[in-house]
C-alpha cells in the first residue's frame, strides 16, 4: 500500500494536509504584499513630496487666454489620487473646470473620464473625437448628465514630444511599446452647459 494509491484512507490524509497548508500559503502571500505595500509607502513619502512640490511649480496658469486657478480635490478625487502613480490637480477659470493629471510611467490607473463620470453616477452621450479650432489637437468629448446636471467633457493625453492621443488604451500601449515617452499629461476639461 503506497501513499498515493487511490484508497480511502490516503484522500482523507491528503485533503486535511492541503486544506493545513492552502491557508498558510495564503497567509505568506499576503504578508509578502502588505511588506511591499508598506515599504513603497516608507520609499513613496519622499517621492511623493518631491512630486507634489515640483507639480505645484509646473500648474498652468493659463488656458486657451483664461487665468486659472487651482480648486481643492474632492474626496473621490483624493482617494483616487492617494494610489495614482503620479499627480492630480483641478483647476478653473470660473467657466470650466480642467481636470491635470501626470503620469511618469505606463499605468492602467490612468483611465477614460468616461469611466469617472459613469462611477459618479452620470449618463454618458455623445462621445465623439473633435478637433481644435487650428485643426492641430484632437479631442475626445462627451456630455455628462446626472440630475438636471449637464457637462460637455473633453479629454486629451499629451506625451513630452507633444503627440496627442484622444483614448487611454491607444497612449498605454504606445507607451509601453516605446512608441511614446513621458511625463504624460492628461487633460479632462468640464464645461456646464
Amino acid at each position: 500500500m503506497g501513499i498515493l494509491e487511490n484508497r480511502f484512507l490516503n484522500r482523507v490524509l491528503h485533503k486535511t494536509l492541503w486544506a493545513a497548508v492552502l491557508p498558510l500559503c495564503a497567509l505568506a502571500g499576503v504578508a509578502r504584499v502588505a511588506d511591499q505595500y508598506r515599504t513603497a509607502d516608507t520609499s513613496a513619502g519622499t517621492d511623493t513630496s518631491r512630486m507634489l512640490a515640483q507639480s505645484a511649480r509646473e500648474l498652468p496658469t493659463q488656458w486657451h487666454g483664461a487665468t486659472l486657478r487651482p480648486l481643492a480635490l474632492g474626496d473621490v478625487e483624493l482617494r483616487f489620487a492617494k494610489h495614482f502613480p503620479g499627480t492630480v490637480q483641478r483647476l478653473t477659470d470660473d467657466k470650466q473646470t480642467l481636470v491635470l493629471r501626470t503620469v511618469n510611467q505606463p499605468t492602467r490607473l490612468l483611465h477614460p473620464a468616461t469611466d469617472c463620470y459613469r462611477g459618479l453616477g452620470y449618463r454618458i452621450h455623445g462621445e465623439q473625437l473633435e478637433a481644435q479650432a487650428d485643426g492641430n489637437d484632437r479631442w475626445r468629448c462627451f456630455v455628462a448628465e446626472r440630475n438636471g446636471r449637464r457637462l460637455r467633457v473633453c479629454e486629451r493625453i499629451e506625451d513630452a514630444d507633444g503627440q496627442g492621443f484622444t483614448d487611454t488604451s491607444s497612449w498605454y500601449w504606445a507607451s509601453i511599446a516605446g512608441q511614446s515617452h513621458g511625463p504624460w499629461k492628461a487633460f479632462t476639461i468640464a464645461t456646464p452647459l
